[in-house]
C-alpha cells in the first residue's frame, strides 16, 4: 500500500489470525494502527502479525499500538519494521503482552534510521506481563541509526504483577481476582487510551476484564 502525500490511514485490527501489512508513506502522511489480540481458546491458536512501514519522504508520522492477552497454549507473534528513509519523521511504537498458562508471545521490532533521515523522532517500547511460570515471552528490539541529528529510543521489559500493589489492594478489602484484573487493566490502559472510538475502547476493556 502506498499512502500518498498528506493522506491518513487509521485502522484497529481485532483478533485477526494473521496480519501482513506493508505501507510506503509519502510526504506528510499519517499511519495509526492498533493490533488487538485477545485469545481465549482452550486449545491452541497461533497468530502472526507483521507490520512494515517505510518513510519514503519527509514529514511522515507512524503510530503502532499492539496489545495481546493469551492463555492456554496460544502463540502470538508480532513483528514490526519501521524504516525512516527520509527526515523530519516521527514514529511511535507501544507493544504490550499479557501471558498466562502455557502461552507464548514474541515481539521483534526493527527501527532503522538511514543516513539521510535527519531530525527524526522515533520511539519503540515493549512491556510484558507473564502471569504464570509456564508462560514464555521473547522480545528482540533492534535500533539502527545512521543519521547524526535524531531522537531515538527503545526499551523492553518482562515481569510479573506487582505483589506489593496486590497486597495493598487486598488489605483494603478487594478480593484477589478483582485486584489482579484491576492491575492488568491499569497495565494495558495506555494502549487502549490511544483508540479514538470510545465505544470500541470500552468494549475492549470489558472483553479484557472477562478473560484475564
Amino acid at each position: 500500500m502506498v499512502l500518498h502525500k498528506g493522506e491518513t490511514f487509521e485502522h484497529v485490527y481485532i483478533n485477526e489470525p494473521a496480519i501482513d501489512l506493508h505501507i510506503v508513506q509519502e510526504a506528510d502522511s499519517h499511519v495509526k494502527i492498533h493490533i488487538i489480540n485477545l485469545q481465549d481458546s482452550e486449545g491452541q491458536s497461533e497468530v502472526t502479525n507483521l507490520i512494515h512501514i517505510d518513510h519514503a519522504d519527509t514529514g511522515c508520522m507512524t503510530e503502532i499500538y499492539a496489545l495481546a492477552c493469551a492463555g492456554a497454549d496460544d502463540k502470538i507473534s508480532t513483528r514490526t519494521r519501521v524504516h525512516h528513509d527520509k527526515g523530519e519523521g516521527v514514529s511511535r511504537q507501544l507493544i504490550k503482552f499479557v501471558l498466562r498458562d502455557r502461552a507464548q508471545g514474541s515481539f521483534e521490532g526493527e527501527l532503522k534510521i538511514r543516513q539521510d533521515a535527519q531530525h527524526v523522532d522515533a520511539q519503540q517500547l515493549n512491556r510484558n506481563l507473564v502471569l504464570t511460570p509456564t508462560a514464555l515471552m521473547r522480545t528482540k528490539p533492534q535500533l539502527e541509526i545512521y543519521a547524526d541529528d535524531v531522537k531515538a529510543s527503545h526499551g523492553a521489559s518482562t515481569g510479573q504483577l506487582d505483589e506489593s500493589a496486590l497486597f495493598y489492594m487486598r488489605q483494603r478489602g478487594i478480593d484477589e481476582p478483582t485486584a489482579r484484573r484491576m492491575l492488568i487493566g491499569a497495565f494495558l490502559k495506555d494502549v487502549l487510551d490511544t483508540i479514538a472510538d470510545e465505544q470500541q475502547r470500552e468494549a475492549l476493556m470489558d472483553a479484557i476484564d472477562r478473560i484475564v
